[in-house]
């Protein structure tokens, strides 16, 4: 998670329900540029499985929605069960 630790802090400073990045916006984050098949297959935004997903699950946060055409993607705050 190393590389998405930077997006992890950011979301776990955030106390927005929801927060809307471009994913130039991520790219800032992280001061690195995400993975081609983060612009490619919807299968990168899913929420477990990956490193960058355990990096907006371990801050509380999952994806609502993804654009592959935008690049855009929201993150919501996951419910307490």
């Amino acid at each position: 998670m190393k590389k998405y630790l930077p997006l992890y802090e950011f979301l776990c400073a955030s106390q927005k329900e929801s927060i809307r990045f471009t994913f130039l916006e991520i790219e800032n984050i992280l001061e690195s540029r995400l993975p081609q098949s983060a612009y490619i297959y919807r299968e990168w935004w899913a929420n477990g499985g990956h490193v960058q997903a355990d990096a907006w699950l371990n801050a509380g946060y999952q994806v609502e929605t993804v654009d592959l055409v935008t690049h855009c993607v929201v993150f919501s705050k996951c419910s307490k069960s």
